[in-house]
């Protein structure tokens, strides 16, 4: 009787354990995160799926994409951004300038000298990349705060923000919310809507470093890349803008058809190249706002993901991971090298408070902020 006792405890206590291992299986996500590891007094893991099995997940810490799980050509689900599996690394690693997935603002880009001139008053930014001014520079810049999130439902998630008058240098008190889509024709789309009371620049963005091979243990230079632009705008050794715009007509900067990115990046024929490090640049887009309109795409030739590009903006900064150097810990433990993953920020063009001959920045009282980018995903076979 005694032995049968022990025996049924046994057996309850494995039940107990199993039941709980389920438990945790089930609540982590399909890139594998748990919630738990986002879960503070203020943050949270968020997820968003559709009716074909695509899901990405976000946190409110600087209203982060932190994966997106897509199908692959055998149908395997793969998650081709890169980021960190919890917050604590997200706020260690933040700090350094890195910003896996974030929402960037007020100003996305660099502004030279972190100063602009606006109604006859200029005004000084933080200075935080050389001697410029970056996606914002301060301390509590979009990608460093904590959003309010609102999920709607299965398919979209709100995120709002109030910057203060002064905050970060930046006149005017803004009101910001920026939505994110997951449409059944896996596409991500992000929607940003934002409102001043006094007169301010504003340029907003998103962070998210691509990378359609699923894999961040290496480089993806052998994902092709085609951009729908003849120009871009050059940079000098600071990677400021330098006013003027160049032709990409036989240089490492034609994307007009197919090119595996690999193929020219380190041509130091090319000045611009030596002073991007690579490719860290604004491109003119073709499509001059219209969102109907595929501005570039993005393919990897092994997993046979394909990734579509929208948006209403004039400008796109493609940046191709060149400071990445391993010492970022990503998601399952992985460092990150070189170039082993992409961004494309969609924008107006950097410094263009201090370039009046380009789209304007600047937002008034009684006006509307109001652009959408897409990055909508298929295959390949």
């Amino acid at each position: 009787m005694k032995k049968s006792l022990i025996s049924l405890f046994t057996a309850a206590i494995a039940t107990l354990m199993l039941a709980s291992c389920s438990k945790d299986a089930a609540q982590l996500t399909k890139s594998g995160l748990n919630p738990a590891d986002f879960k503070t007094d203020s943050t949270a893991l968020y997820v968003l799926t559709n009716s074909n099995g695509m899901e990405v997940c976000f946190t409110n810490f600087g209203g982060r994409i932190v994966s997106i799980m897509v199908p692959d050509k055998q149908d395997t689900l793969r998650d081709v951004c890169l980021g960190h599996d919890n917050i604590a690394d997200y706020e260690k690693y933040g700090a350094e300038g890195c910003n896996f997935g974030a929402l960037i603002g007020r100003y996305g880009n660099r502004i030279a000298k972190g100063q602009f001139t606006l109604d006859d008053v200029t005004y000084q930014l933080p200075i935080n990349n050389g001697p410029n001014s970056l996606h914002g520079g301060g301390p509590i810049a979009f990608h460093n705060r904590i959003w309010e999130a609102n999920k709607v439902d299965e398919q979209n998630i709100e995120f709002t923000t109030k910057s203060l008058d002064g905050e970060d240098g930046y006149p005017g008190t803004v009101e910001v919310k920026v939505t994110y889509t997951l449409a059944d024709d896996n596409s991500l789309k992000i929607n940003y809507q934002a409102t001043t009371d006094k007169a301010t620049v504003l340029n907003l963005t998103n962070h998210c470093y691509f990378n359609l091979s699923g894999d961040g243990t290496k480089d993806c230079l052998d994902e092709v890349l085609t951009l729908d632009a003849d120009q871009f705008t050059a940079v000098d050794a600071d990677v400021a803008v330098t006013g003027e715009v160049l032709n990409v007509e036989g240089t490492p900067f034609d994307f007009r058809t197919p090119t595996a990115i690999g193929d020219r990046i380190d041509d130091e024929s090319n000045q611009q190249i030596v002073n991007g490090h690579g490719y860290d640049h604004n491109w003119i887009l073709n499509t001059k706002g219209d969102i109907s309109k595929c501005f570039g795409t993005l393919y990897d030739p092994n997993t046979g993901i394909k990734m579509e590009m929208f948006t209403d903006q004039p400008g796109l900064q493609f940046y191709a991971g060149n400071f990445l150097d391993g010492s970022f810990v990503g998601k399952k433990g992985v460092k990150y090298p070189r170039r082993s993953a992409f961004c494309f920020e969609t924008q107006h063009y950097p410094d263009s408070p201090n370039h009046p001959e380009w789209p304007s920045t600047t937002l008034c009282p009684g006006e509307k902020y109001e652009t959408t980018t897409i990055y909508k995903f298929s295959v390949e076979k």
